[in-house]
């Protein structure tokens, strides 16, 4: 990486949300300045409205460009440029896409290297658009604009678990014909790959959350367990990766079995969140893994109902940009140590008559 602070793009979310509160008053600490260069992508005006509204002192220097951001400086990127109309406590089309241009922005100027990772304020789900572009959430804008094909995963992170999905955001009746073998096999290896690439584990342990409770799936040949789940964990040991399951979620979280694991794949969004705001008893991290560029969003909407009234906690925008200056952090490190592999120092010369020898099937060869 370069000798320089880290730049993270921290867009302002839903301008009628809390958004801005919660990015004033995180780096109302002087010591997050050390940590790394924020670039705030908003509005100078709405900015100021909610300030002036708050009544809180938070001072910000304009920029149009992110080359001009400077370090120990709160710098606010100037993404929109006629009068942004607030109206602070509900979601309009203006609202939305406010979010979503300042969001697009952030994209481009990581695509030229401007910035290192982008942490999103708080959106309102299904009102994010731009033009003619709509976004059921950050994450599906993310995926669309720089996944390159690739499917993003949806992770939340706390301080005693890492939860990620293999469904989201489907009715429950469609769950089951929604999950196969493919998918699992595709999301469990997303997980693994994020564990070791922005967390550095090295052989994380992943737990594969079972899709029905035990008295649906025990002896039952039929039963989603035994025909994908299962077939799906073995192919992914025999490439080399510690994957186990199934485990039905309420042995899992209610005997406390996620404290032995790095990561979970639950099979659909409530089966995992329930829990896990039930464990983790405060709000965590969301993460666009499996994607390019590094995206943190603290685990929360915009909250219109505190909107003006000073009565957002920040504490989860803050754990939001540390994770993505660690992921940063990782990322590079990670890749670094895989960029220039060692060489062979020399060859074997083998005989061309004895070819025969060498053409044993690799599972022999692994048992030997």
């Amino acid at each position: 990486m370069e000798d320089r602070k880290i730049r993270i793009a921290i867009t302002h979310g839903d301008t009628n949300g809390i958004g801005y509160e919660m990015i004033f008053k995180t780096f109302a600490e002087p010591e997050m300045l050390e940590l790394c260069t924020p670039i705030i992508y908003g509005s100078p005006k709405v900015a100021a409205y909610h300030r002036n509204v708050l009544g809180i002192q938070a001072n910000f220097s304009i920029i149009y460009n992110a080359e001009e951001a400077c370090d120990g400086r709160l710098n606010l990127l100037t993404v929109l440029e006629n009068d942004t109309k607030v109206d602070l406590g509900e979601p309009t089309q203006e609202s939305g896409e406010a979010a979503a241009k300042a969001l697009l922005r952030a994209v481009e100027d990581k695509r030229k290297g401007l910035v290192d990772a982008i942490v999103g304020a708080p959106v309102c789900d299904g009102n994010l658009k731009s033009g003619n572009a709509e976004y059921k959430d950050q994450t599906d804008l993310m995926e669309k604009e720089t996944g390159e094909g690739a499917k993003a995963l949806h992770m939340i992170v706390g301080k005693k678990m890492r939860l990620a999905f293999a469904t989201t955001d489907i009715p429950l009746k469609e769950v089951t014909s929604a999950i196969t073998k493919e998918l699992v096999e595709r999301k469990a290896a997303a997980l693994h790959d994020t564990l070791c690439r922005d967390f550095r584990m090295s052989n994380p342990r992943i737990a594969i959350l079972a899709v029905n409770p035990a008295t649906d799936n025990d002896d039952n040949a039929d039963s989603e367990e035994a025909t994908i789940l299962k077939p799906a964990i073995e192919k992914l040991e025999n490439e080399g990766r510690q994957v186990f399951g199934p485990y039905t979620a309420e042995q899992f979280f209610g005997k406390d079995q996620y404290t032995a694991f790095d990561g979970i794949l639950a099979m659909y969004k409530d089966q995992g969140t329930i829990p896990y705001r039930t464990i983790e008893q405060e709000n965590g991290i969301k993460i666009c893994a499996a994607m390019p560029v590094v995206m943190t969003m603290p685990d929360m909407g915009p909250e219109f109902r505190k909107a003006g009234k000073g009565e957002a906690e920040e504490m989860t925008m803050r754990h939001a940009i540390y994770l993505a200056i660690d992921m940063v952090r990782n990322r590079a490190d990670y890749d670094e140590a895989r960029k220039d592999p060692l060489k062979k120092l020399y060859h074997e010369r083998r005989d061309e008559s004895e070819k025969a020898r060498f053409n044993i099937p690799k599972k022999q060869v692994r048992e030997e």
